[in-house]
């Protein structure tokens, strides 16, 4: 897969709907042969952003550019995208083999090289049995990859897909996840893929932008989200960071003080010049993972925390206790036992977390 090239672009793409705002100037740019992952609330702009690439609407400024040429104004018809919806869109009327073939039919392919290429989509997703069967007759996931083949029989650059497992359940939505991703990787076809759900995109992309009210926050792998957040909406949204607010110290190469109700904590900022450059008194978050905390005192050099066990949860392979101190409320995860948690609901806690295992973000 050639990650270095990019295949499409928006620059300073806005769009409103009257006086109404939903995107502001985005700048963003997918990668040839990518899985990207647009993630975002409900309102952030995500759906937006892939109905204005795919030609459903047109933006108000800005321009969206395939190659290097400008494809803003082009006909969603012209356009060599094809999307899958939530709702799949097939026709109830027609069979499995003619719903995959309609793009084809469309464009007056004869019905012999028709009848091929629908044998050769349905055998990629699995389906080749399947043919001769209506929409009515199959399950959401069958429904959804025969949704995914007739997406994929045109040979399109780029396949956009719009929450198309939303409304699957749970072990369905995790054997689709494995499905897509497996497929993109054996087409090598770029995917544009849109959902709220974090879970979904930690395990599918191979990069990920995050967008809030009409802006992208952060843009990076799975990875540099997962522990480096740049934002405080990031670290909340993304996962289960602790966040601890505070004021900013001196710094120290790769670390910087932050004062807290908790205490002094010393933080990575290791590439985050923003932090280093940020002014003493600067109000800023100290951010850590629940499995960043240990109940230990670590080392002379670690983060310290006294608090009160609240609540106690199980999570299956983990189990998770919430922790009041001071006006804070903490998680601190740690693998589950056989015979129950180490903890109790009530008990005091002495807790720890590594400053190379906790970052800095401006409030």
């Amino acid at each position: 897969m050639t990650q270095s090239v990019d295949l499409l672009s928006l620059r300073s793409v806005s769009k409103s709907y009257g006086p109404v705002p939903v995107l502001h100037n985005i700048d963003l740019s997918i990668r040839d042969g990518e899985f990207l992952t647009v993630l975002g609330p409900s309102g952030s702009g995500k759906t937006t952003v892939l109905r204005l690439i795919g030609g459903l609407e047109m933006a108000t400024s800005g321009e969206i550019h395939l190659d290097g040429q400008d494809i803003s104004r082009m006909p969603i018809n012209r356009r060599p995208f094809n999307t899958v919806f939530q709702d799949y869109a097939l026709f109830p009327h027609m069979t499995v083999a003619a719903n995959v073939g309609y793009g084809l039919s469309i464009r007056r392919t004869p019905r012999s090289e028709i009848k091929r290429r629908v044998a050769e989509a349905l055998t990629l997703v699995q389906l080749g049995s399947f043919a001769d069967r209506y929409p009515a007759q199959l399950s959401g996931g069958q429904r959804q990859r025969v949704a995914l083949a007739r997406a994929l029989i045109c040979n399109p650059r780029l396949i956009l897909l719009d929450e198309p497992l939303a409304a699957l359940d749970l072990e369905l939505r995790r054997q689709m996840q494995e499905f897509l991703k497996s497929i993109q990787r054996e087409i090598k076809t770029t995917f544009l893929f849109v959902t709220h759900d974090q879970e979904e995109a930690i395990g599918m992309a191979d990069r990920i932008c995050v967008m809030q009210a009409g802006r992208i926050r952060q843009l990076g792998t799975p990875h540099e989200l997962y522990y480096k957040p740049n934002c405080a909406f990031v670290a909340r949204f993304f996962g289960e960071n602790n966040l601890v607010p505070g004021t900013l110290g001196p710094s120290d190469g790769e670390f910087r003080t932050i004062d807290t109700k908790l205490g002094r904590f010393v933080c990575s900022i290791e590439g985050q010049p923003e932090l280093k450059a940020a002014k003493t008194g600067s109000l800023a978050f100290a951010v850590f993972r629940p499995e960043a905390l240990h109940a230990t005192k670590g080392d002379e050099n670690d983060n310290r925390i006294a608090g009160t066990v609240s609540e106690i949860a199980f999570a299956g392979s983990s189990t998770v206790a919430h922790i009041t101190a001071g006006d804070q409320k903490l998680r601190f995860r740690q693998p589950s036992r056989a015979e129950g948690s180490a903890y109790t609901q009530g008990a005091a806690l002495d807790l720890s977390f590594s400053r190379r295992e906790s970052h800095l973000v401006l409030a």
